[in-house]
């Protein structure tokens, strides 16, 4: 049966970005989760089954989220090889060691902690990271834990949302709230830098650099996003996550007193989006970065 490693460190070490995962964001992403991984269905499938893992590897999983990323690599290396899924929410990692003792998968193992802070050392032959490294408060610090975990010659991958223009499933939504509220200040609380923090491509490849990876490589990904099951589904997405959740979040009391106007802007937009038969779907892409660890 899959083992979940307890965390040692006390709630007042961790970061405030950490806490604010736990204790803010966790319970808007559990109720969207529908979005937030069923919703990905197209990128996983242009992604995973190029991915250089194979029979018998140890897979590190940064940032594992509910587990079904550290479930399919599962299933990609067998019985002889083993899966480490990580992850700074507490509510994520509850309900990913749950739904992992179900699949009946002994291969798997959780543990709670911080890419940023340190990760295991040597380990693996592969280390990857969905839609997580984006929210690094020290980018280059949380990619040379990465590289430090995979042994020599080891391989990663991570995925990352390019331009904003290229997103309008972000994007679109956060143009218009701020028609109706101010930008968040500079003492805005976050998650951390935000999706749309590793879109420039050689700003990130020198980061990559920097934290000692070879053989850098680029591929953008063009796929339809689920935004919610109807108009009001997607409306209430908005409003709670990305970027429009934020602007949201951050004006407090003049956000309410408009939601009626903002939710009417927001529905209009979003009928003309494309509906199919399990929702309202939009355009998005992403970057999906790989690189090499040095042989030694």
């Amino acid at each position: 049966m899959a083992q979940a490693d307890e965390t040692t460190r006390s709630e007042n070490q961790d970061t405030e970005f950490v806490q604010f995962w736990n204790e803010v964001l966790a319970p808007k992403f559990i109720r969207f989760r529908h979005i937030l991984v069923g919703g990905l269905t197209h990128h996983s499938e242009a992604v995973f089954p190029q991915l250089p893992v194979y029979h018998g590897d140890r897979v590190l999983d940064v940032g594992c989220g509910f587990g079904d990323t550290a479930a399919r690599f599962a299933e990609m290396v067998g019985p002889e090889g083993e899966v480490v899924g990580i992850d700074c929410c507490d509510a994520f990692l509850d309900i990913a060691q749950a739904e992992i003792a179900e699949t009946g998968l002994k291969n798997v193992r959780f543990m709670r902690g911080d890419a940023e802070v340190a990760l295991p050392e040597g380990e693996f032959d592969f280390v990857f990271a969905r839609f997580g490294t984006m929210f690094f408060a020290n980018p280059t610090a949380g990619l040379r834990n990465m590289r430090r975990a995979l042994r020599p010659g080891g391989r990663m991958a991570h995925i990352v949302w390019r331009d904003p223009k290229d997103n309008p499933w972000l994007s679109m939504a956060k143009d218009i709230v701020l028609q109706f509220l101010p930008a968040p200040g500079e003492d805005a609380r976050t998650c951390g830098p935000g999706p749309f923090s590793m879109a420039d491509e050689p700003t990130v490849r020198k980061m990559m650099e920097i934290a000692g990876y070879e053989q850098i490589e680029f591929r953008r990904v063009d796929a339809p996003v689920l935004i919610g099951h109807d108009v009001q589904d997607a409306i209430e997405f908005q409003l709670a996550l990305g970027p429009a959740g934020e602007v949201y979040r951050e004006a407090g009391e003049e956000a309410e007193k408009k939601r009626g106007e903002i939710e009417g802007a927001l529905a209009e937009a979003i009928r003309r989006q494309t509906t199919q038969t399990d929702g309202i779907v939009m355009d998005s892409s992403s970057w999906v970065i790989s690189a090499r660890n040095p042989a030694g």
